[in-house]
């Protein structure tokens, strides 16, 4: 099998997601064979970086030979059973192991299928939630200008990125935005902290008018991920959690990009010192292994579905929920982080990357370099039409995965990345930077 042939069979047969198949006439699709560590192969030897973790997934590397061990040895006991009236080991580890690393005391997870599922099932739980306890007028959701929870219908109705959106928007149940907290140009010595009061304070005002309508508010923490790799103070954040239970409102944290060290805790909300009462995950928590998703909840939230009939429980389920191959994936992804002490390493490995995007940091054609934790990410000051698919070609051309946002280049590499990897890194950037910049 050669690249071309894989690729126009691809063509005829998959239709593959948020792309729009004709523009594959002239823009080039990687073909991949396998992957090892942080690099792709095409099917004639060619090796790419994944500067992208695969979709921000790809945690530790390709083909990780302690989470491939882990699979082998549980798809000979269990493959999959139900969660309906039935349970396993491996799920019964997760929830306890996700229950002691999460922020707060959110001790019941359930399980689902992927990031848009999460936020599905905490906006589902946080109505049912608020209708159990006798306040079913609380259906409302918050959620911030630029904020992404998904693409399916109710994730939609807390999205607020017009290409995703717009084209459903008669589906949907609209969400109540407030001000993304910003950082200003003037803003920059404050880290963005007048910024955050500032919004802080248009939710205080929704709030306070409208609480008795309002479920939860929903957000992603520290950094909006399909906006741009938006980034913000963590002052938001406390101000949030102390506003959502002034108020009786929920606070959703939308953990599913920024989770699993990717923002340089653990979780993103350890930077701000709060809990939420719903936190969602996905993405790395199977290291790109295999789809699971994981919402944990509080005990009072819980203890709102307990009882003795059907109509207070939470009622939704998928076939594949909580399967063990995927949980099992999962609890190796968490022995990783406790055995190689990911957090501080990464601290350090981060340090040295910063550094070395230098180039790029200072670089007349850009706009906003920024960083956080594993991401970097910058606006390239161009008008190019079709930039994002011009970008992703010619990093093609230089041997890396990157998937530029609008004019937002970011890199969010796995953790295996090394120094010179890195290096790649940059040279794509500065390469991307150099041809479509218009004051490079």
């Amino acid at each position: 099998m050669n690249n071309r042939e894989m690729v126009r069979r691809s063509l005829v047969a998959v239709w593959h997601p948020c792309t729009q198949m004709k523009a594959h006439e002239s823009v080039p699709m990687l073909a991949v064979a396998g992957g090892k560590g942080a690099w792709l192969y095409d099917f004639e030897g060619n090796r790419y970086l994944d500067g992208v973790s695969s979709w921000w997934v790809n945690l530790f590397g390709h083909g990780h030979p302690q989470i491939n061990a882990a699979l082998k040895e549980q798809v000979d006991e269990l493959s999959h059973v139900m969660l309906a009236g039935a349970t396993h080991a491996p799920a019964v580890e997760l929830a306890e192991r996700l229950a002691k690393v999460a922020p707060g005391e959110l001790g019941h997870a359930f399980f689902a299928s992927d990031g848009a599922s999460a936020t599905e099932i905490a906006l589902k739980m946080a109505f049912h939630y608020w209708s159990n306890r006798g306040r079913a007028q609380k259906r409302r959701f918050v959620h911030l200008e630029g904020g992404y929870h998904g693409e399916t219908v109710g994730a939609l109705g807390v999205t607020d990125v017009a290409i995703f959106r717009d084209a459903y928007a008669p589906l949907l149940t609209g969400g109540l935005p407030v001000p993304f907290p910003s950082r200003s140009h003037e803003d920059h010595q404050y880290r963005g902290a007048r910024g955050a009061e500032q919004a802080a304070g248009a939710l205080e005002k929704l709030l306070a008018e409208r609480h008795g309508e309002i479920a939860a508010l929903i957000v992603e923490p520290l950094v909006q991920g399909a906006s741009g790799m938006r980034m913000y103070h963590p002052d938001y954040l406390k101000r949030a959690r102390e506003l959502c239970t002034r108020h009786e409102v929920l606070l959703i944290a939308d953990e599913i990009m920024t989770g699993f060290g990717r923002t340089g805790t653990m979780f993103a909300c350890e930077q701000a010192h709060i809990a939420p009462d719903l936190l969602c995950l996905s993405k790395g928590i199977t290291g790109g292994y295999l789809p699971l998703s994981c919402v944990l909840s509080t005990d009072e939230i819980y203890r709102a579905f307990y009882g003795d009939t059907s109509k207070l429980a939470f009622l939704h389920s998928h076939s594949y929920t909580g399967n063990p191959l995927a949980c099992r994936a999962a609890c190796a992804v968490l022995d990783l982080f406790e055995q190689e002490d990911v957090i501080a390493g990464n601290e350090k490995k981060a340090a040295r990357f910063v550094a070395a995007a230098s180039p790029l940091a200072h670089h007349a054609g850009i706009r906003d370099f920024r960083h956080l934790g594993m991401i970097w990410a910058f606006e390239v000051a161009t008008s190019a039409p079709d930039f994002a698919a011009k970008a992703w070609q010619l990093a093609l051309e230089h041997g890396v995965v990157l998937r530029p946002i609008g004019n937002t280049v970011y890199f969010m590499p796995p953790y295996v990345t090394s120094d010179a990897d890195f290096e790649m890194l940059v040279k794509a950037g500065l390469a991307i930077v150099e041809r479509f910049a218009e004051h490079a």
